[in-house]
């Protein structure tokens, strides 16, 4: 494989990691967000992936970002009769948020990004190694 393959491969990764990270970043900071109805409060989403072959050499495969969609889990419905969006009912509702969750997909995307910077470490030393191969 193509040292400019494993960098392509490699980059696709890193994007993709970033998409998932600011996802999770943003469901995190709309964890806590109140709305008076269902329809209104924030929904935790989710970046969807797709592989992509490389069909010229097949070589290898990318990882693209497809969309990112809102999860389909239902939200939490709280009785907060005195909270001001409270609906006539009394009831508050809160994202559908799992803060723990996110935290842990958070830390896989980290450990995800960190592997593709060390792949994209590893392949400049092997080129750099290359190079000094063919001075001597």
């Amino acid at each position: 494989m193509a040292f400019d393959s494993i960098a392509a491969i490699a980059g696709s990764g890193m994007n993709a990691q970033t998409v998932r990270l600011n996802t999770i970043a943003s469901n995190l900071a709309n964890a806590q967000s109140a709305a008076g109805s269902q329809d209104g409060v924030y929904r935790a989403r989710k970046p969807v992936f797709a592989t992509l072959m490389d069909e010229g050499t097949g070589a290898g495969s990318k990882v693209q970002v497809l969309d990112v969609v809102e999860s389909d889990e239902p939200v939490r419905k709280v009785h907060e009769p005195e909270h001001p969006l409270a609906n006539e009912d009394g009831d508050v509702f809160y994202p559908n948020v799992n803060p723990v969750a996110e935290m842990t997909d958070m830390m896989s995307a980290s450990r995800a990004f960190e592997t593709s910077v060390e792949v994209l470490t590893r392949t400049r030393q092997m080129q750099m190694a290359v190079l000094r191969l063919g001075e001597a």
